[in-house]
C-alpha cells in the first residue's frame, strides 16, 4: 500500500489503520515521489490526498493514467464537494473519502479497492488465456458477454454435437451458426441455411427433404432439400421452434437416422450433415405449452450458446457503430470517419430491442441521408437522440426501476399496508440505505444497487444543489 499525504501525523494514522489491516505500507509526501515510487514498485492500492505540495492528488491521477498505471486509487481530501468527487471518479479514482475520516471507513475502502485489483488482475489473465478479441470470425466485439460465446463456440466447433443458438432477434443468430461451422472440420463442406418461419409449413417438409418431379401439384422438377444439399457440412435451422410438430417427428427420425427420402420417392439417401437450430423463443417454454417435442427438443438442446442482447455488451455498441460507419461510408462514398462522443452517449443509453441489426440499419440510413466527417446529435431520430439526464432529473428510468427493485431487500420493513411516498423520496430512501449499509461507500452501495457510482453522484449533487 503507498500512502501520499504531506501532513506527517495524518501519514502516520492512516500508516498504523493499515497496518492493523495487516498491509505494508510505504509513504510520500509529495506527488513527484509518489510517480517515481509508482514507476518502480508495484501496489495493491494508493490512498491519496488531494493537495500536496507539488501538485494535486488529481493530477497524480492523470499521471498514471496517461502511462497506463491501473492502481487502484482511495482520494482522500477536506473538501467535500461532490464535484470534486465525480471529477476524482472520472479520473480514476476507486473511492472518494472526506477528512476528518473514519479509521473503519478507510479499512473498508481500502480493502474493497485491493479486492477490485485482485479481481482485475484475474479478468487480465482470463483475457490473456483466452484471448481479448476484438471479434471472432464475422462478429464484432470483445466485451465479456462475447467472449464468453467465442470460448463457447471454439469448444464446440471441433465436435459433431448438436448446438441449440438462443437470442433475441437481430443478436446474430446466423452469424454464430457460420462461426460454428468455420471454424469446424467440416469448414471446407457446404453450410445450407433454412428459416424455418419464411416458408409455409406446406412446403417446409419439401425445403428440407427434397421432393420429386410430381410429387406434389407444382413439383414441376426434382428438388435434392436442404437435408442432402448440406452433406458433408452443416444444416443450419433457423427459427426451428417455428416448424409444424408433424414435421418435428420427420425431423427427429432423420437425425436418429441420417436418412432423407425425398417426397415422391421410395429411395433412401444417407446424408452425414451437422445440426445447428437456432430460435428466439424459448424452446423449453414451447415444449411445455405442446407446441414443441420434448424428445427433439432434448436431440437438439446438447450444447445452448446464449446470445447476449447488444443493451448488455457495453463497448461494443461503440465497436460495432463505428465499424457498420466505416463500411457504409465506403459503399456510398461518403466522408464519415468518425461519431460524436454525444452520439456514442446516446448510443450506450438506447435500449436497442433490434439489437445489431437495429444498430446496422440505422448507421446505413445516418450515412445514406448525411454528409458529413462525423455523424452529430442532430442526424439521430427522436427515439434515440434522447438527452442525456441532468442531474436534477437524477438518473434514467432503468436506474430509477433498478434502485427501487432493490429497496425492499434493503428496507427489511416492508408492509403492504405501509404508505407509500412520493417517486423520488422512495428513491433517495433507497439510496440512503444502501451507502448506510455500504458503511458509507458510493461504489460498493452502487454494486448493491446496480448502478453506476456515477448515477448516485449524480443523484447526491441533484439533492444537494435543487434547481432555484
Amino acid at each position: 500500500m503507498l500512502v501520499v499525504e504531506d501532513t506527517p501525523s495524518l501519514s502516520a494514522t492512516y500508516r498504523a489503520i493499515l497496518e492493523k489491516q495487516d498491509f505494508a505500507v510505504e509513504t510520500a509526501a509529495t506527488g513527484a515521489e509518489a510517480l517515481s515510487l509508482l514507476k518502480t514498485c508495484s501496489y495493491d492500492a494508493l490512498v491519496l490526498d488531494v493537495r500536496l505540495p507539488d501538485m494535486t492528488g488529481l493530477d497524480v491521477l492523470d499521471a498514471l493514467r496517461e502511462r497506463g498505471d491501473e492502481t487502484e486509487a482511495v482520494v482522500i481530501t477536506a473538501d467535500g464537494s461532490i464535484n470534486l468527487a465525480v471529477d476524482a471518479m472520472r479520473r480514476g479514482a476507486f473511492d472518494f473519502i472526506v477528512k476528518p475520516l473514519n479509521a473503519h471507513r478507510l479499512a473498508v475502502t481500502v480493502t474493497n479497492a485491493t479486492e477490485r485489483a485482485r479481481l482485475k488482475a484475474e479478468v487480465s489473465t482470463l483475457k490473456r488465456e483466452l484471448g481479448d478479441e476484438a471479434g471472432f470470425c464475422r462478429f464484432i466485439g470483445r466485451s465479456p458477454a462475447m467472449q464468453t460465446v467465442y470460448r463457447i463456440i471454439r469448444n464446440a466447433a471441433p465436435s459433431s454435437a448438436t448446438v441449440f443458438v438462443l437470442g433475441e432477434s437481430g443478436t446474430g443468430k446466423e452469424l454464430c451458426a457460420d462461426a460454428i461451422h468455420r471454424t469446424s472440420k467440416r469448414a471446407s463442406g457446404p453450410f445450407v441455411t433454412l428459416n424455418c418461419a419464411a416458408i409455409p409449413k406446406d412446403l417446409l417438409e419439401s425445403e428440407i427433404f427434397g421432393h420429386v418431379r410430381g410429387a406434389f401439384s407444382g413439383a414441376t422438377s426434382d428438388r435434392r432439400g436442404a437435408a442432402l444439399s448440406a452433406d458433408g457440412g452443416t444444416l443450419f435451422l433457423d427459427e426451428i421452434c417455428e416448424m409444424d410438430i408433424a414435421l418435428q417427428s420427420k425431423l427427429l427420425r432423420f437425425l436418429q437416422s441420417k436418412e432423407v427420402q425425398r417426397l415422391g420417392e421410395d429411395k433412401v439417401q444417407r446424408s452425414d450433415v451437422r445440426i445447428v437450430c437456432a430460435s428466439n423463443r424459448d424452446p423449453l417454454a414451447e415444449v411445455q405449452a405442446g407446441r414443441f417435442r420434448e424428445d427433439l427438443y432434448y436431440r437438439l438442446h446438447v450444447i445452448p450458446i446464449e446470445l447476449p442482447p447488444l443493451r448488455d455488451r457495453g463497448e461494443d455498441i461503440a465497436q460495432l457503430a463505428q465499424s457498420f460507419l466505416t463500411r457504409f461510408a465506403e459503399e456510398e462514398g461518403k466522408e464519415f470517419s468518425a461519431l460524436s462522443a454525444d452520439v456514442l452517449a446516446a448510443m450506450r443509453r438506447h435500449s436497442w430491442p433490434g439489437n445489431v441489426r437495429q444498430l446496422e440499419n440505422l448507421m446505413r440510413r445516418l450515412v445514406v441521408l448525411n454528409d458529413g466527417p462525423s455523424i452529430e446529435p442532430a442526424m439521430l431520430p427522436p427515439d434515440i437522440r434522447a438527452p442525456v439526464p441532468t442531474a436534477s432529473a437524477a438518473g434514467s428510468a432503468a436506474d430509477a426501476h433498478r434502485i427501487l427493485a432493490s429497496a425492499p431487500s434493503m428496507a427489511g420493513s416492508g408492509h403492504p399496508d405501509q404508505p407509500v411516498g412520493p417517486l423520488e423520496t422512495t428513491i433517495r430512501e433507497a439510496i440512503e440505505r444502501a451507502i448506510t449499509a455500504s458503511g458509507g461507500s458510493i461504489p460498493k452501495a452502487a454494486q448493491m444497487l446496480e448502478v453506476s457510482p456515477s448515477t448516485l453522484y449524480r443523484r447526491i449533487e441533484a439533492w444537494e444543489n435543487p434547481p432555484r
